[in-house]
């Protein structure tokens, strides 16, 4: 009996991945439910939700490739599963920080808080600068023949 301990990890891994995402969804709205009805805005509720199912589909997209890629028999250059793999993911945590800046950008000018805008800018900023990377590496990383 040939236990393999790479794939072992993997399969434990992205279970507890695809648990920590189903769990983030349930508490989204769970708490969403809670904030509501101690008399959050409807429009916060909301945004709160989609802000937290982003961030499980970030984390249920790591499940996904830590699944398919290490779980699997298949052995690539760790570059190449990079390229395969990082721009989903990255897309993800980009779409994620976009998010949480627009949201802070929207609340800060609804309180008359300008001062604090300089934080969703600095966001914003590095969902950018991690887009502007991605590009980078995927330009000038090898390709799968």
């Amino acid at each position: 009996m040939h236990f393999n301990v790479q794939k072992i990890f993997a399969k434990t891994f992205a279970t507890i991945f695809f648990t920590l995402a189903g769990f983030v969804v349930l508490a989204s709205f769970g708490g969403a439910i809670n904030e509501y009805s101690h008399g959050e805005s409807l429009t916060q509720v909301i945004i709160k939700i989609i802000n937290s199912n982003i961030i499980a589909i970030a984390v249920f997209e790591l499940a996904m490739v830590i699944n398919k890629e290490y779980g699997s028999d298949n052995e690539h250059d760790v570059v190449v599963l990079l390229r395969r793999t990082l721009p989903r993911f990255i897309g993800t945590v980009c779409v994620a920080m976009a998010l949480e800046g627009l949201i802070m950008v929207i609340k800060y000018s609804q309180l008359d808080m300008a001062g604090n805008l300089y934080y969703p800018v600095a966001i914003a900023a590095s969902s950018g600068f991690l887009l502007i990377s991605l590009g980078i590496f995927l330009k000038y990383a090898p390709r799968e023949h």
